[in-house]
């Protein structure tokens, strides 16, 4: 892998550039006009990319004439980051698909910033030319790029993205990142090609300026959250790992995984109640491709999306997304499982992959509850058998866990 050790990006770099202001407190914009309506924003600028990985449940081809057709165009985009800067959004993150494909991106990313908004970029860095890399490093993002390792050597990350070169330019874009000293981390994938690969990502990650932590990894895949493709579905089942293994990857480091969850339970644990929406969804929310403004990155349920074409960021977050909050389960499935579960902080279940997976809202998914369960027993927090719905006495055993953790 390229050496890419540098010194964190100089403050005085981008001391001359007009897209870094000194102000005085609360003399902004923001603050003058009124208090922020949404800090962070996901824009989902194409679902093309020029990767076709074997787990991703979001891309399209780079050539998919009819989803580039569909795709708003550089003006509506602006329109668009113009309108949520003016309500206060603070940082947006373009993911994609792969964001770069785009031929405006560096446009949209300089614009962006015009607007005093902090990017955070997902990529798979192969579309980190010099040009882009220059400008990351003039009009710096003020978040760390994300860059996705699909394999830290060519037959692995190319078995994993099915696209012939696409190790070497991963590469040079990595490398040219940190030449030009762009703050980066990555994110690493558990797949049949890379299991044997994971030691290795963890130690080339350490070596990067500004990794504090390990690499996250995905593992329990999602599947396409348009539910247009069964082939890709089928696929990505076919990739899905045991929940038990799963358990035993987070816990290789354990008792870091032990600690860091002791914390999250005695934050989180407790049993939602009938009430769907426990996030943040209406109140940061995601754009795709084509104008569509949904509740989240992965809720695509047609009668919960809103399409800005036919209004205005402003009507969907004061008009359309607040009753999000006042939606109640109505699934029997639901409400005797998971509205009662003690676990349900730590479980994925959720109205978007409850969509995803079956095209309600409130449909228990059985892969992720499985997921849950099998954390909960390597916790201590469940017997073998148990199901976490039937445990009253959650709280004594949350306690409990919290108190060996201690010792």
């Amino acid at each position: 892998m390229p050496d890419v050790n540098r010194k964190p990006e100089e403050e005085g770099r981008a001391g001359g550039s007009r897209y870094v202001h000194r102000l005085a407190p609360y003399s902004g914009r923001l603050w003058r006009e009124r208090t922020p309506r949404i800090g962070h924003l996901d824009i989902e600028l194409t679902e093309r990319c020029n990767n076709n990985c074997i787990h991703c449940s979001i891309n399209r081809p780079l050539k998919d004439a009819r989803a580039r057709s569909r795709e708003l165009n550089t003006g509506q985009w602006k329109n668009i980051i113009r309108e949520v800067a003016d309500l206060g959004v603070i940082t947006i993150r373009f993911t994609g698909g792969e964001p770069t494909v785009r031929e405006d991106f560096n446009e949209l990313y300089r614009f962006t910033r015009e607007q005093g908004i902090k990017v955070i970029l997902f990529t798979n860095a192969r579309n980190i030319t010099p040009r882009l890399a220059d400008l990351l490093a003039r009009i710096p993002p003020l978040e760390k790029v994300e860059v996705s390792v699909y394999g830290m050597h060519r037959k692995s990350c190319e078995a994993v993205t099915r696209s012939p070169g696409s190790f070497g330019e991963f590469q040079r874009g990595v490398r040219r990142l940190g030449e030009n000293r762009i703050p980066f981390r990555v994110k690493g994938v558990l797949l049949p090609p890379t299991r044997s690969e994971t030691g290795e990502l963890e130690k080339w990650a350490r070596t990067l300026t500004g990794m504090k932590e390990g690499p996250a990894f995905s593992l329990f895949f999602e599947l396409r959250s348009r539910r247009d493709w069964e082939e890709k579905n089928r696929q990505i089942l076919s990739l899905r790992i045991p929940p038990e293994e799963g358990v035993r990857f987070m816990a290789r480091h354990d008792p870091q995984y032990a600690e860091e969850m002791s914390r999250f339970c005695r934050r989180f644990l407790g049993p939602p109640g009938p009430r769907l929406f426990n996030c943040n969804a209406g109140i940061s929310g995601c754009i795709d491709a084509y104008g569509q403004y949904q509740p989240c990155l992965s809720l695509r349920a047609p009668h919960l999306v809103y399409d800005l074409g036919e209004g205005s960021m402003r009507d969907a977050l004061e008009g359309f997304f607040p009753g999000l909050k006042n939606m109640t389960a109505e699934n029997p499935a639901y409400l005797n499982r998971c509205s009662r579960c003690f676990l349900q902080p730590l479980c994925r279940q959720c109205p978007a992959l409850s969509w995803t997976e079956h095209g309600t809202l409130d449909t228990p998914v059985e892969y992720f509850c499985r997921v849950t369960h099998a954390q909960a027993r390597y916790l201590g927090l469940l017997e073998e058998k148990e199901r976490a719905w039937e445990v009253e006495d959650w709280r004594c055993r949350v306690e409990g866990l919290l108190e060996e953790s201690n010792e």
